[in-house]
Formats: C-alpha cells, structure tokens, sequence
C-alpha cells in the first residue's frame, strides 16, 4: 500500500540512451527513491551523474527506460500541473510584467481572469515581490526573475517543486540571498521540494536530506541527513564538517587522486 505520506516514489529506475556514435550509455541503474510530503531533499553530484536526468523523469519530459516513477501512488506518463520546474533560465516572457508572467500557467488552466490575478499577487507576496508586480521582468534584476519564476510554479499549488540548478547563473552575493529566501517561501509555504545542484555549500545550506549521486555508480551512492538547526551559517564548524561527510561520500568509491569537484 502506498505510503500516503510519500509523494515522490522512485523503484527500480533505470534509464539507458541509444546513439549511433556511442552506443548504449547508461545513465541511471535501479534508482530507488522516495520523498516525503514537505520535504526538501537536494540531489548533488557532478555534471554527467543522472542528476538531471531523474529530475526531468519525476518532471515527466522522460521516461524511464525501465521502473517506476510515480507522484502521490500515480505513474508519471508525462507533464503536469502536479509538478512544477524552475530552470536556470527563468524562461520568462520579456514583454510581460511579473504579475502577467504568473498568470500564464493559470492562464493555461482556465483560471478566470480575477482570480488569476488574486492568486499571482498571492504568491508573489509569498517570495516578497508584491511591489514589483507590474514591472516588466526585464528590468528586474536576477535575482527577481528567478523568484519570479518559483512564484509562477507555486501558482498551480503542485504536489512537488522540481528545482534544477535555479541559482547558477547568479553571482555569490544574490546565490546567497537566494538561499536564504527558497527557505523561507519553503517554510512559508510547506512545499515538497527537489533540488538539484552540483555545490556542496548549497546542499548543506538548503536540504533536510541530500542524496548523492555519481556517474562511476550510475546512481545513487548514499544520503545525508542535515540535522543542523536554521538559520545555518557556512563559515561554521559544524557546516564545514557536513560538507567534508558529504564530500567524502561522493569521492568514496574513486581513486585517491582524483577530485570530482576540480576544475
């Protein structure tokens, strides 16, 4: 019986491309995964690992080659108003303010013109841009447009917030102005979120659990839970200590000279 409190549901995943050139590449072997309703759980590991790959399978933009990927005990056969993604490129629309850019996917479900607009302003104030609604999104700085974009998948209330490296694209200074916002409008709003990235400072800073992963695996080779208390401070002892945990995890099965982190 399905665990009511399980929203994501990953069993026995596996998903291998076909090329001409390459032949088979397996890019992710028997994944089995579950997350929690409210949770926050962060992927982590290097370019090349799946990591992005098993976030566009629970997307629902690919399928499995074989396994099961469901949302809330239902196979995911495709896109839907029950997930929601935010990019690294905000993908939003230039000529339209912040409020409109909100509405789109309200727009596309049949919402009725005011309380599309009701519920935009709702959740704009939610990631503190209620002021900046009627600005054109060009002439918000990244930062904006990027909590623009996570105020927009709030807006269809879906079962899970799918994250794929939102901030890359930012300088430190507004990556980690960021972070501490995600976790607020987290808080804020209790959202099931899944989060991928590549640096293990924003995994520690953001995950309740972080699940790692690396390409020699083909999957999952651990997880850590983050039992540190918020606000947490990344010049602290015991922030540097869950990161080296969550370092060593990733490195474990490799040769001692190599560093999956190095440029």
């Amino acid at each position: 019986m399905q665990n009511p409190d399980v929203i994501v549901s990953c069993e026995g995943l596996d998903r291998t491309f076909v090329t001409k050139d390459a032949g088979e590449n397996k890019v992710l072997q028997d994944i089995n995964l579950q997350i929690r309703k409210g949770e926050f759980v962060v992927l982590i590991g290097p370019s090349g690992c799946g990591k992005s790959t098993l976030l566009n399978i629970i997307a629902g933009f690919d399928q499995p080659t074989s396994g099961l990927a469901a949302i809330a005990g239902e196979q995911i056969e495709g896109p839907g108003p029950d997930k929601a993604m935010v990019f690294q490129d905000y993908a939003l629309l230039p000529w339209l303010n912040a409020r409109e850019n909100v509405e789109i996917g309200l727009r596309m479900k049949g919402v009725a013109s005011a309380e599309r607009t009701q519920q935009a302003m709702h959740v704009l104030g939610l990631v503190g841009l209620s002021e900046a609604a009627e600005r054109p999104v060009y002439r918000l700085s990244g930062g904006m447009q990027q909590r623009v974009s996570i105020a927009r998948a709030l807006a269809l209330k879906p079962k899970v917030l799918l994250m794929d490296e939102p901030f890359g694209a930012l300088d430190a200074f507004q990556r980690a102005i960021m972070h501490k916002e995600l976790v607020r409008i987290w808080r804020a709003t209790g959202a099931t979120i899944v989060f991928v990235t590549h640096s293990l400072e924003e995994a520690v800073f953001l995950g309740e659990r972080v699940v790692a992963m690396t390409p020699k695996a083909v999957g999952l080779t651990g997880e850590l839970i983050i039992d540190m208390p918020r606000p947490r401070d990344p010049l602290s002892p015991e922030f540097a200590a869950l990161k080296r945990k969550l370092y060593e995890m990733l490195t474990a099965h490799l040769p001692a000279d190599v560093d999956l982190f190095a440029d």
